[in-house]
C-alpha cells in the first residue's frame, strides 16, 4: 500500500489482487498512477483486496475515484464509470474482494457519512491460476486509464476550488 500527498481532497484509489492477473488491474493502474506529478489535494493509494484498513484514508477524502475489476462477461478491457451511492448499487459481478469493500462502503452509512465515489469498472476474465501477468488488453489499457483518472481528479479537484 502507497500513499502520495497526506491529506486529500480526492483519493484515487486503486483495489485488486496483482496474484491473479487481470484481477489486479485497479491496482496497476494505481500503482501507474503513483508515478504521475499529482497536484496537491490529490492522493494515489493502492488498496490491495480493500477492507477496513482503508476506512481511514476514505472518510478523510471529500471524493474518491474507484477503479476495480469485473467479470461481467464483456469484452476484456471494457471500462464503464458509475456513480454508486450504496453498495447495492455496485456491479455483483465485481471479484471475491467485493465482499470486503462493499462492507467498508455500508461502514460510512454507519458512520454518517455519504461516500461521494465514482467507480471505473474494468472488465476482464478471471484466471484458472495464479499468475503476476497482465493480459495484453488489460495490459495496453493502463497508461490511458491512469491518465484518463488522473486527469480526472485534477478536474475535480479544480472544481472545488
Amino acid at each position: 500500500m502507497s500513499l502520495k500527498n497526506s491529506r486529500p481532497d480526492i483519493l484515487i484509489l486503486g483495489i485488486g489482487n496483482i496474484l491473479m492477473g487481470d484481477e489486479g488491474v485497479g491496482s496497476r493502474v494505481a500503482q501507474y498512477i503513483s508515478d504521475l506529478d499529482l497536484p496537491d489535494g490529490i492522493t494515489c493509494l493502492d488498496g490491495g483486496t480493500g477492507g477496513f484498513h482503508l476506512l481511514g484514508e476514505l472518510q478523510s477524502a471529500g471524493k474518491i475515484l474507484l477503479i476495480d475489476a469485473t467479470a461481467d462477461g464483456q469484452d476484456p478491457g471494457t471500462i464503464k464509470v458509475i456513480f454508486p451511492r450504496f453498495s447495492s448499487e455496485y456491479p455483483r459481478t465485481l471479484t471475491a474482494h467485493d465482499i470486503g469493500l462493499k462492507d467498508l462502503i455500508n461502514a460510512f452509512y454507519l458512520l454518517g457519512k455519504t461516500p461521494d465515489i465514482k467507480l471505473y469498472t474494468v472488465s476482464i476474465e478471471l484466471p484458472s491460476e495464479p499468475t503476476m501477468e497482465l493480459s495484453p488488453a488489460i495490459e495496453q489499457l493502463i497508461p490511458a486509464l491512469g491518465s484518463r483518472i488522473a486527469n480526472d481528479a485534477s478536474e475535480l479537484l479544480k472544481e472545488s476550488d
